[in-house]
């Protein structure tokens, strides 16, 4: 059970190597890509509830072994975790040592046994039958070093998660973590539905979709932006807790910390505003980082490992209004002076705007420059100019929208609204977003919807993927995205 190559062996002589076992098997009337194997514990389950005695059956893929000459040591694992298994070489017949033989790291392996602990107290089983379970054809990365390149973890993830037990279990802790954000909705009275991906409209924000045409109706059809607007024809039609958790898309930039394509909650709550969806969205935050990252202090460290800065979620989380935090970096007398003059101090303290924007864009620009990027303990910022969410009820004043954005390590988590619920305001608002291309961009069978009534209510959107990032610790938004979207190789 090993690599019988020379370690400057190159990855061609390896997978001959294996090729040349994979024929042996077939000699010997093994199948190399296995059949199914009832199992009586994973690999994760038998190490974390272990008994001395058992007979178990485990199957996993191996990842290290230590060949002893009469005896073998190695480790069977999936995603979960590991469990180590021993095999007394002399124990085998003639045919399974040379099923033996051929047995490499990466292969899948189905071991069957009892369990002891050795001197060292390592839980492990005697194995007393084994059966190849998938032979693998090409060798796993580097044990120590795992992948190295960041390149090739994002672009071959199976290589990633077979190789490092911390990036499969942050995917693990992921997983675990959406199963519970959908348990706390359900706890709370909330039904989970789906709206259409496929939209005739893209609505709900304010960003590029992406375009595509469906033959058989012969018309374009865009990939959804957001649900939003879907959601509350359904608060229109009688459901009063709803929310949805999938996925939204967006033909816009790629960095640390956007992908074109991202998961997304929305959830909406009739009779509420949004001071009651910001409890909610604290609420459970702050369950997910008790409940999975043992606290309220999370450490971020850089992609070399190093901690950057803690994140403090401990509550009351901090208020603070749009106004008086842009006040707080860019001068009390900000919003006093000229649009043109804005523009001016935009050039002194580093912010970049182009010529198109309209006043409120510039303001915007110097919110998430100077106040945004430099907020990391969670801070809800609220009293927003209204041109910047028109789908928000407007504060008493006219100036600004009952709305809150959460700002948490630098980014937007979330953002909650008291839903504007007016259809004529709505009409208005968003023919003013549309900016004379109001046939292609305003869904007027929305507003249509709403002349049948919506309930007041409160709505918030939650960023998956950036919300996992914060809790987790990552640096980037690829770490938590399995498959995260990469220019092509040329």
């Amino acid at each position: 059970m090993s690599e019988t190559t020379q370690p400057q062996s190159t990855e061609a002589e390896l997978i001959a190597v294996r090729r040349e076992k994979l024929g042996k098997l077939r000699d010997l009337g093994v199948d190399p890509f296995g059949t199914a194997f009832e199992t009586t514990h994973t690999p994760a389950e038998l190490r974390e509830n272990f008994a001395e005695g058992l007979q178990v059956k485990v199957a996993g893929r191996i990842t290290g072994l230590r060949d002893m000459g009469r005896s073998c040591f190695f480790h069977v694992a999936d995603v979960l975790g590991a469990i180590q298994g021993f095999i007394a070489l002399k124990t085998l017949t003639d045919e399974l040592r040379a099923v033996y033989d051929c047995l490499d790291r990466g292969d899948w392996l189905g071991i069957e046994g009892e369990t002891f602990m050795t001197r060292t107290g390592e839980p492990t089983v005697k194995v007393e039958k084994f059966t190849i379970l998938s032979k693998s054809l090409r060798p796993m990365p580097d044990k120590w070093h795992g992948v190295a390149d960041r390149e090739i973890k994002y672009r071959k993830r199976h290589l990633d998660l077979m190789s490092n037990e911390e990036s499969a279990a942050v995917f693990v802790t992921r997983s675990r973590m959406v199963a519970e954000i959908r348990s706390f909705f359900h706890e709370r009275g909330y039904l989970e539905v789906e709206t259409p991906m496929l939209q005739s409209v893209a609505g709900g924000a304010a960003a590029r979709p992406f375009e595509t045409y469906h033959n058989a109706l012969g018309m374009p059809l865009t990939m959804r932006i957001a649900p939003e607007l879907f959601l509350k024809r359904l608060l229109v039609g009688g459901f009063t807790k709803l929310f949805e958790l999938n996925r939204n898309f967006r033909n816009e930039g790629i960095s640390r910390r956007h992908n074109p394509e991202f998961t997304m909650l929305e959830a909406y709550q009739a009779f509420a505003d949004f001071e009651i969806m910001a409890e909610l969205v604290e609420s459970l935050t702050c369950h997910l980082a008790e409940k999975f990252c043992g606290g309220l202090k999370i450490d971020h460290k850089d992609e070399d490992g190093n901690v950057t800065r803690t994140i403090d979620l401990t509550r009351p989380w901090k208020r603070a209004s749009y106004h008086d935090l842009i006040k707080g970096v860019a001068g009390d007398d900000f919003f006093d002076i000229t649009p043109e003059q804005r523009r001016a101090k935009c050039d002194e303290l580093g912010v970049q705007i182009s010529d198109g924007m309209e006043d409120y864009e510039v303001i915007q620009q110097v919110f998430e420059k100077k106040v945004e990027e430099h907020t990391f303990d969670p801070c809800f910022v609220t009293r927003v100019a209204s041109e910047l969410v028109p789908l928000a009820k407007v504060s008493p004043g006219g100036k600004t929208v009952e709305v809150y954005e959460l700002i948490i390590n630098g980014q937007e988590i979330s953002p909650g609204y008291s839903e504007l619920n007016d259809p004529d305001v709505q009409r208005d608002r968003l023919e003013h977003q549309a900016g004379g291309e109001e046939e292609q961009k305003v869904d007027y069978d929305f507003i249509e919807t709403l002349e049948h009534g919506m309930p007041p209510a409160g709505g918030i959107g939650i960023g998956i993927d950036r919300l996992i990032m914060m809790l987790t610790g990552a640096p980037t938004i690829r770490d938590v995205v399995l498959f995260p979207l990469l220019k092509k190789k040329d």
